[in-house]
């Protein structure tokens, strides 16, 4: 499975080579285009399957992502699940669920997001969903790039890991090269 997540990303031409801004602030010379991927609901399932068939067996009763790429795998995830599927929108320096969306005490909740480097997303939507008292039973990703996975305190499954080097900006050697730097996406860097 982990060559078939991979390959999708190859044939949706969403794994890119250069010299990227990350929305973490970190430079890498790979930037893996979720929404190249996602735009494909052929490609979309068969990922979120993965996700959804690794936690089946742990009553997930919602699924929560950030915004943007997390509302869509968070929805997908969900269908396959049968149950919720809601996403924490940024708020000044936080997520909060917003729109009507909430999470009960107890309620056990899977949270989702699409490419793992440093983990800011997940974190903001591990605190969102602890501040409502729901219960988090794991996190799924589509990819993990970071050289070694965060410790969230919950199990973690990614479809594919390739941990993918990434550099801060005063060390980066593709700015020393001056290989022009891309920011693809459309969110602000922050601190790393």
């Amino acid at each position: 499975m982990v060559d078939k997540t991979e390959d999708i990303f190859q044939k949706s031409g969403a794994l890119l080579k250069g010299h990227f801004l990350l929305a973490s602030g970190l430079h890498s010379p790979v930037y893996w285009e979720k929404f190249r991927v996602l735009q494909f609901p052929n490609y979309t399932e068969p990922l979120c399957r993965m996700i959804a068939d690794h936690f089946r067996r742990q009553n997930v009763q919602v699924v929560a992502g950030p915004t943007t790429g997390g509302i869509i795998l968070a929805f997908e995830v969900a269908r396959q699940l049968g149950v919720r599927g809601i996403f924490a929108e940024k708020e000044a320096e936080e997520r909060s669920f917003r729109r009507g969306f909430t999470v009960d005490p107890g309620e056990r909740v899977l949270i989702v997001d699409d490419i793992l480097t440093t983990g800011s997303s997940i974190r903001e939507v591990i605190a969102a969903v602890k501040k409502l008292d729901g219960n988090i039973i794991g996190i799924g990703v589509l990819v993990d790039r970071s050289e070694q996975a965060p410790d969230f305190g919950f199990p973690l499954f990614s479809c594919h890991h390739s941990a993918t080097v990434t550099y801060r900006p005063e060390e980066c050697p593709l700015c020393a090269a001056k290989v022009p730097l891309i920011k693809p996406g459309s969110r602000q860097p922050t601190a790393s």
